[in-house]
């Protein structure tokens, strides 16, 4: 497989994929590319993530209380500005940095072990391991920052910067509050990564036999990819968002609930198995492009580092 960049000579990488990087790249390389793929992703795609959460809350304030996406988004640019689709993103920019930096590096890492990156064969098990892998190292920083994020996104949210969130749910709610959702998100997040690195390694198989350098073929295979993934853990996003702005809400049984098992018997009591459902159209319409410009822009910054080592 060849990489074209500009006027440069092709950079040959024949027994790497798409994914991987050259044996000469080091981790700060690496880190580098991901923080970027993670930056451009979760700011560009910002506005849907608010959506989403706004349309997952479970009894949400009476201002707060959409029918769809599009009602969701003239409601909310009318009433609080189209500035506050932003609200919160500060959070995601300080977060996604560094958390996408270390997924990068620990997929990468991960699925060069297990051999990868080596040779045409279709390695989806390595793929879906190495995937799996990062997202538990990279979750492990971004909790605490999506947790922020999230309340600030709420209707009525009283939080107008980083500082004064963490400040006050840690004094209301203690250091467990920016974890409470942890075992949720990783039994949301590896499945989702698994199954997206599964299905992109399929996809673009099929779609580009060859393993050729293709943008189009791996933004298409990515985003198809990421929407299977998303519209399967979806459910487990539902609980992720109640356990998250539990501190917010103005039902005391949602404000009590501690764990998994839990939140999903107040979902399904109060809104039935279509409560596991909610945001389903926002997640995946986010999900799609997120991939897309992820996987985009880590292979710009790659063909970036490629260039620079060869002039």
């Amino acid at each position: 497989m060849q990489q074209m960049m500009g006027d440069h000579a092709p950079v040959a990488v024949e027994e790497y994929e798409y994914e991987g990087l050259p044996p000469n790249f080091t981790l700060a390389e690496n880190m580098v590319a991901g923080a970027f793929a993670g930056i451009a992703e979760h700011t560009l795609m910002y506005p849907f993530d608010l959506l989403k959460t706004r349309l997952q809350v479970i009894n949400p304030s009476p201002g707060g209380l959409y029918t769809g996406v599009s009602h969701a988004l003239s409601t909310i640019s009318k009433a609080e500005g189209v500035g506050s689709l932003w609200r919160g993103i500060s959070s995601v920019v300080l977060g996604a940095g560094p958390a996408h930096a270390v997924y990068f590096a620990t997929y990468e890492a991960v699925k060069h072990a297990m051999g990868g990156n080596i040779g045409n064969e279709h390695h989806p098990l390595a793929a879906a391991t190495s995937g799996a892998c990062a997202t538990i190292a990279s979750d492990a920083l971004m909790n605490p920052f999506d947790v922020i994020k999230q309340r600030m996104q709420l209707h009525g949210s009283v939080y107008r910067s980083i500082a004064q969130c963490t400040k006050t749910v840690y004094k209301n709610e203690g250091l467990t509050a920016f974890y409470v959702s942890y075992p949720t998100t990783l039994c949301m997040t590896v499945p989702f990564t698994a199954l997206q690195f599964a299905a992109y390694e399929s996809l673009s198989k099929v779609i580009n036999p060859g393993k050729g350098y293709d943008p189009i073929t791996h933004c298409t295979s990515g985003a198809l990819a990421g929407a299977v993934a998303a519209g399967l853990t979806t459910p487990l996003d539902v609980i992720k968002t109640l356990l998250q702005t539990r501190g917010a809400a103005r039902d005391a049984e949602i404000r009590s609930a501690k764990g998994i098992f839990r939140a999903a018997s107040i979902i399904k009591r109060q809104h039935g198995y279509a409560g596991f459902f909610r945001g389903l159209r926002p997640r995946i319409i986010t999900t799609m492009p997120s991939t897309a410009i992820c996987w985009s822009s880590y292979e710009m910054a790659k063909a970036y580092f490629i260039r620079h080592q060869n002039d």
